[in-house]
């Protein structure tokens, strides 16, 4: 079954957030997500605060913002950075901020795929 984009961000990277918050660490940045369709939402990752925090709506500004729809944000979650990649070069995929932080983003959709198990 497709990962929920929803459940990803309101349940599976607070999970594993509250459970393990040094993984944060290794990221350490603020992620603006805007996901549109159905399944979409706008939520702040904050992997640079103590203790990190991913919640819904805009917090803390972001240092890094991606804007995909539900269904390819959904094909990112279950294909990871290959996937990711994809998305990128085909424009699907819209990245702001420091790029740098973009390259990033594979740590946290492993977080939410740990969150899985």
């Amino acid at each position: 079954m497709p990962t929920s984009v929803k459940a990803f961000f309101d349940q599976r990277v607070p999970d594993v957030l509250r459970k393990s918050p040094e993984k944060a660490k290794e990221v350490a940045a603020i992620y603006l997500f805007k996901i549109s369709g159905p399944d979409g939402g706008t939520w702040t990752a904050d992997l640079a605060g103590a203790p990190p925090t991913c919640i819904a709506g805009t917090g803390a500004t972001p240092q890094c913002t991606i804007e995909a729809t539900d269904d390819d944000f959904r094909a990112m979650i279950d294909g990871g950075m290959q996937a990711a990649m994809q998305l990128f070069f085909s424009g699907k995929l819209k990245i702001a901020g420091d790029p740098n932080l973009a390259t990033k983003l594979s740590k946290l959709l492993q977080m939410g795929a740990s969150g899985a198990n």
